[in-house]
Order: C-alpha cells, then sequence, then structure tokens
C-alpha cells in the first residue's frame, strides 16, 4: 500500500488503499511543511481512532521551490506516525506533471496563488518559476492582486493615472486601508483574493485589468517555454501542455494563456488532466525508486 499525501498551501489531502482523509490545514508562509504534516498527521490519527500503517509513503510538498531538501526528517516522520520504512519526498511540480500527463513528454502549469511550471523529456525533468512570491510567481494570483492594488493605490496617490481601476478596486481598496500591517499576512491575502476581481475586469474591459492579466499571461507562456528547454525539449519537438490550478480555470485567462503560448511555442498541444497530484505521488512512490535531483528524494529506514 502507498500512503499519498499532498501538502498544498490551501488544504492537504492524504490517500491510502481503502481511504482518504482531507484537511484544511495547509501549508502557511513562514513556518516549516514538518510543522504542518505534524499537524495533519495528528488530525488523521484522530479520524482513523488508531494506528496507520503503510510501508510506503509518498509526500507531495509545496513551497519547496524545485529544491527538496535532505528527505531524512520528513521519513522520520513518517516512520513515526505510519511505521513507514520507504518515503519519497516530491517537490509537488513533479507530482502534479506525472498525476496530469504520466509519461507523455510536457509540461504542466499550475497557476494558483503562485506560479510553477515542470516539464518531462525522455527522462529528464526540469523545473521553471515556483522562486516565491517576492521574487517570482508572476501571473499567479498574488502577482495579479499585488499589480492591481499597487496600480490602483498610487493612482490614489496621484502617482499613476487609472481612475477606472481605481473605482473598479472600490471594496478591495476599503479593506486594504484597514489592514493592521500593509505587509502582514492580511495584505499577503488580500493580494491573493484581489486576482479574481483583476480577471473579472479584464472580461469587462476594464483597461488596467486586461493590461495586467495580458502581462501575466505572456509571463506564464515563457514560463512554460523555459521549463520545456530545460528538460533538453527543443522549439520543433511537440509537446503537451496541461493548466492546472484554480486561476487556469477562468475562462478568459485561459484563453490568453493558450494563445500566448501558441505564439512562442506552435507545436505545444493542450492536453487534458489525467490525474491529480496524489495520482502523481503515488505513481513516482510505485515507479520512481530513484533520486532524481532536485526534484525527488528518498529516505530509507536502515
Amino acid at each position: 500500500m502507498v500512503l499519498a499525501v499532498d501538502l498544498g498551501q490551501s488544504g492537504t489531502r492524504i490517500r491510502w488503499s481503502d481511504g482518504h482523509f482531507e484537511s484544511t490545514r495547509a501549508k502557511r508562509p513562514h513556518e516549516s511543511s514538518l510543522d504542518a504534516l505534524r499537524d495533519v498527521f495528528e488530525e488523521v490519527a484522530e479520524f482513523r481512532e488508531g494506528a496507520l500503517h503503510s510501508d510506503l509513503v509518498a509526500l507531495s510538498l509545496t513551497a519547496l521551490y524545485g529544491n527538496v531538501p535532505d528527505p531524512k526528517s520528513f521519513g522520520e516522520l513518517a516512520n513515526e506516525y505510519f511505521l513507514a520504512t520507504d518515503v519519497a519526498v516530491i517537490d509537488d511540480g513533479l507530482a502534479g506533471l506525472i498525476g496530469a500527463l504520466g509519461t507523455c513528454d510536457g509540461v504542466t502549469l499550475s497557476v494558483g496563488s503562485g506560479v510553477v511550471a515542470v516539464a518531462g523529456h525522455a527522462g529528464t525533468f526540469s523545473h521553471a518559476d515556483g522562486l516565491g512570491h517576492i521574487v517570482g510567481d508572476i501571473g499567479g494570483g498574488y502577482w495579479l492582486g499585488r499589480a492591481a492594488l499597487e496600480r490602483a493605490l498610487a493612482t490614489r496617490q496621484r502617482r499613476e493615472e487609472d481612475s477606472e481601476l481605481l473605482a473598479f478596486l472600490k471594496d478591495e481598496i476599503d479593506e486594504f486601508d484597514q489592514l493592521q500591517s500593509n505587509v502582514g499576512e492580511g495584505a499577503h491575502a488580500l493580494c491573493i483574493a484581489t486576482a479574481r476581481k483583476v480577471l473579472e475586469g479584464a472580461e469587462l474591459n476594464v483597461a488596467g485589468a486586461l493590461t495586467i492579466r495580458n502581462h501575466g499571461a505572456r509571463a506564464l507562456a515563457k514560463t512554460v517555454r523555459a521549463a520545456w528547454l530545460g528538460a533538453a525539449g527543443t522549439l520543433a519537438e511537440p509537446l503537451s501542455l496541461a493548466l492546472l490550478g484554480g486561476l487556469s480555470r477562468n475562462r478568459g485567462y485561459e484563453e490568453v494563456i493558450t494563445r500566448s503560448v501558441l505564439e512562442i511555442l506552435p507545436t505545444v498541444k493542450f492536453s487534458p488532466v489525467l490525474g491529480n497530484h496524489l495520482d502523481g505521488a503515488i505513481a513516482i512512490a510505485t515507479t520512481m525508486k530513484e533520486d532524481v535531483p532536485p526534484l525527488l528524494r528518498w529516505w530509507h529506514k536502515n
């Protein structure tokens, strides 16, 4: 049996052979993934009203930024709660790729609050963006919302001229004014929440929202290309692309992302998503038995 865990930034899902569990406990900014996992594992123990054992555990983890650390502490934690003897610690981008495309050569682009693209090509894997909201994640939810709030607030201070966007984001600006800190978790959450309003504004032809959305889509296309080239793919080869994440399901954003990708990767074929991160984590744990640094590292109990 494989016990698979998908720790995300909005919640956690766990699956085993005859059951599953979902938790609202997520990986919070500035905390260790281990702290989040321990809390979730405690919840599972209460849910099961007893021990849940699995020799093989697959951990799909967010916020690793394409670089899985030493797996020892994760392995020991899984051993403590599940008596695991073999633990695959997986960057969630790789889990998303294998879950969505299986063994097909191609790229998955995940667009949620952040952004990551992972490519697979003839057994070589590559990771692009996923650098976090301070220096990366361009085109993701935080980036979209922050860009719009930045422009609207600058307009209010007469540093910019976009009265249409300022008026459209009135409620968000009012919420910003109520924040106790302009740089705390509340401001971070507001930026993410504002992203959907930006995409709504683009659909309504609010000029500032359109500009931000289209800039984000072009950046995402470049991220897809970078991941593909990083996996030794070429611009002449056919490749599959699957779009993941909540924001990619916005019809208008999906369409402009699609157009932007086709402009620079004309051989791309857009693929339906075969499965999710849990499916990918299980497939990786059962078929990829060696480390694939920096996206997959194994822990084995001695």
